[in-house]
């Protein structure tokens, strides 16, 4: 049974394992986000550490990674854009897939665990950002509900911001 569950402290390694990979597969098609060190160990150690980072499971097996996010992004109040709602929002960075389950429609699942544990806390609104040129997540984003919105700039480039309410 696919679940989202918190990443340990000792798991550090396997979610950059999963973080290297996903860069590879950028890389390969020819996108450049990702390729200039971030999200690098340090950054992936303080997701964990801050009870942020999550893997994507199917029992024993891990499938993906995650940092879901409640507190906000900065970068975000600076868009180019016009967000759908003001107040709290949960935000999803630095999701990476495993090459096994990519195009098996495991983005969705994932997006819908975000939402079911976002209702719980009395959040409804949820923003994610990523670089024009990564067509595939723009697909899925779409394809999940979600809107464009506008540009922000993080990680020394611009990146497109979407939002929905749910």
């Amino acid at each position: 049974m696919i679940e989202l569950r918190m990443a340990k402290p000792e798991e550090i390694q396997s979610a950059m394992e999963i973080i290297r990979s996903a860069k590879r597969h950028l890389k390969e098609q020819g996108i450049d986000q990702w390729q200039t060190g971030y999200p690098d160990d340090s950054c992936i150690r303080q997701d964990i550490l801050t009870g942020k980072g999550y893997f994507v499971a199917d029992e024993d097996r891990i499938l993906g990674y995650l940092c879901v996010d409640y507190d906000g992004e900065p970068a975000y109040d600076h868009l180019n854009g016009e967000w759908k709602t003001d107040g709290s929002y949960v935000v999803v960075h630095r999701m990476a897939l495993s090459d096994q389950p990519r195009g098996k429609g495991i983005s969705d699942l994932v997006f819908s665990f975000v939402e079911e544990m976002s209702r719980q806390k009395g959040v409804h609104s949820f923003r994610v950002d990523t670089d024009a040129d990564n067509q595939k997540m723009r697909h899925i984003l779409l394809k999940n509900g979600f809107a464009f919105r506008g540009t922000i700039w993080f990680d020394n480039s611009e990146k497109i911001a979407f939002d929905k309410t749910f």
